[in-house]
C-alpha cells in the first residue's frame, strides 16, 4: 500500500487530497479537503496559511509521495505570480517534511482521470467520485487535489512497468 497526497494550488483555495494505493493498483479515499484562503487578511498570511495547513495534512496522513499540479500560463500575469507564489508555499510545505515531489500538467490530469485533456471541471469531479467511490458532487478544488493524487498512482504504475523514468516518455524533437 501507497499513500499519495495530490495539490492543488491556488491563490483562493487550494485543494488537497490523500489516497491509498494497493499493490493491486485500486486506489481509496482518505481525506480531502480545500483550504479556503479569502479569509485572510494579506496574501502572505495566505500562503502561510497554504504552508501550514500542507504541512498539517503530511503530518496527520504520512504520505509516502506527493504530487502537485504545474502551473499553467494565465491571461492576468498578476494572477500566475500568485499562483506561482501559491504553489511555492505548498511545494516548500512538502519539502521540509522531507518529502519528493511528482508534477503533472492540467491536461496530463485530466487525461489520467477523464480521458481526454479538454475536459471541464465538472467531469473531473464525477470521475474522481466514480473512481473513489465518493458519493455527491465532490468541492472542485478537493477533486483536482484527488485527481494530481490519481494520475500519479496511475503514472507511477506505468513507469514501474515499463522501467524507465517518466522523463524519457516524451518524444524528443
Amino acid at each position: 500500500m501507497i499513500r499519495i497526497l495530490g495539490i492543488d494550488p491556488g491563490s483562493q483555495r487550494t485543494g488537497i487530497g490523500v489516497i491509498d494505493v494497493g499493490e493491486d493498483g485500486r486506489s481509496h479515499h482518505v481525506f480531502h479537503a480545500a483550504i479556503d484562503l479569502l479569509g485572510a487578511d494579506t496574501f502572505h498570511e495566505r500562503l502561510k496559511r497554504i504552508f501550514d495547513e500542507v504541512g498539517a495534512t503530511i503530518e496527520a496522513h504520512a504520505p509516502a509521495e506527493v504530487a502537485i499540479e504545474r502551473v499553467f500560463m494565465a491571461r492576468n500575469p498578476d494572477s500566475a505570480l500568485k499562483l506561482g507564489q501559491a504553489r511555492g508555499a505548498a511545494i516548500c510545505a512538502v519539502v521540509s517534511h522531507g518529502l519528493g515531489l511528482a508534477e503533472y500538467a492540467a491536461k496530463e490530469v485530466k487525461q489520467a482521470v477523464v480521458g481526454g485533456g479538454g475536459a471541464d471541471k465538472g467531469q473531473v469531479q464525477h470521475m474522481v467520485g466514480v473512481l473513489l467511490g465518493i458519493p455527491g458532487r465532490l468541492q472542485a478544488d478537493a477533486a483536482d487535489a484527488l485527481a494530481v493524487a490519481l494520475t500519479h498512482a496511475h503514472t507511477r504504475s506505468s513507469t514501474e512497468r515499463l522501467g524507465i523514468p517518466r522523463t524519457a516518455w516524451r518524444r524528443r524533437r
